[in-house]
């Protein structure tokens, strides 16, 4: 049944109200998107498209099963508003917002863990799985339900691999960003390690980058694993100590390089390309090997 979110789950946006929340709402009951309620400091009682708000996140939980939450606060009000998610009992939570402090996503990372909870971000595009919720900026109009999962730290590469598999027909299970900042909370190993369990994802679409070790502990994750894994890392050409888009990527010594990490993925299974567009004919050739419909 794809993996973290599907048609049963019960989403809730914290920061409603704002303009932000607001076109997600509409987006997601255009599309829908489970979404029970939001929540908003001041403003319980209200509703937004016709989708009830309340004043805190426990209201939520009691009130509408409330377990999936998508925060776009402010970068200062993250803090509280994934430790009150947490607290409610929320055990899936996307931070959308970016400029996190860092000490404040080092506990909450730290905080989430503690209390078994999938913590997406911060600065995630979300997760989505295609045709069952939508608790990410990818648009449903582009999505084609079916058997390739995605695990990425960017959302801008996401919608490239999305348009590749477009272009083909071909459909996705589940995509799962993870953020772009130094600290988040689930990893790819995590993601990886569900979707080898996933009954409705036969091939895992892979997409890293330059800077930290994230890699190498999928590497050990994939090195166990049936379903074929194709990766691609981001960055092979970008120069040491300069940071590259994400505030993670960035290369501090050699074992954070792409040419690295393509070695590790190779040597642990993954079929690795050197360019995004790679990924076609990888799936190209899986599609006429009869190994995906």
């Amino acid at each position: 049944m794809a993996i973290v979110v599907n048609e049963k789950s019960k989403v809730i946006i914290q920061g409603i109200t704002g303009s932000v929340g607001r076109g997600f709402v509409k987006r997601m009951i255009q599309y829908e998107t489970p979404i029970v309620a939001g929540t908003s400091p001041n403003k319980g009682g209200q509703s937004v498209y016709g989708i009830p708000v309340y004043n805190h996140v426990a209201e939520t939980v009691n009130k509408e099963k409330a377990d999936t939450s998508f925060i776009m606060v402010p970068p200062l009000n993250v803090k509280e508003a994934v430790l009150e998610a947490i607290d409610a009992g929320i055990k899936t939570i996307v931070v959308y917002t970016e400029g996190v402090p860092v000490h404040h996503s080092m506990m909450l990372v730290q905080y989430a863990k503690f209390h078994g909870v999938y913590l997406f971000g911060p600065n995630s595009a979300g997760v989505v799985s295609a045709g069952k919720a939508n608790v990410s900026d990818i648009h449903d109009s582009i999505l084609i339900p079916g058997k390739v999962g995605i695990v990425s730290k960017s959302g801008t590469l996401t919608y490239e691999i999305v348009e590749i598999l477009k272009s083909l027909s071909i459909g996705i299970s589940t995509i799962a960003c993870l953020g772009g900042d130094p600290i988040v909370g689930v990893k790819h190993s995590d993601i990886l390690q569900l979707f080898e369990q996933d009954d409705e994802t036969d091939v895992i679409i892979y997409i890293g980058e330059i800077g930290g070790n994230d890699e190498m502990a999928a590497s050990n994750i994939i090195k166990t694993m049936k379903k074929p894994v194709f990766a691609y890392i981001a960055g092979k050409y970008a120069p040491k100590n300069k940071r590259m888009g994400h505030a993670g990527a960035i290369i501090k010594d050699e074992n954070e390089n792409a040419e690295y990490k393509q070695q590790m993925l190779q040597e642990s299974g993954a079929q690795v390309v050197d360019v995004v567009i790679g990924l076609e004919q990888l799936l190209k050739e899986h599609i006429a090997e009869g190994m995906m419909k």
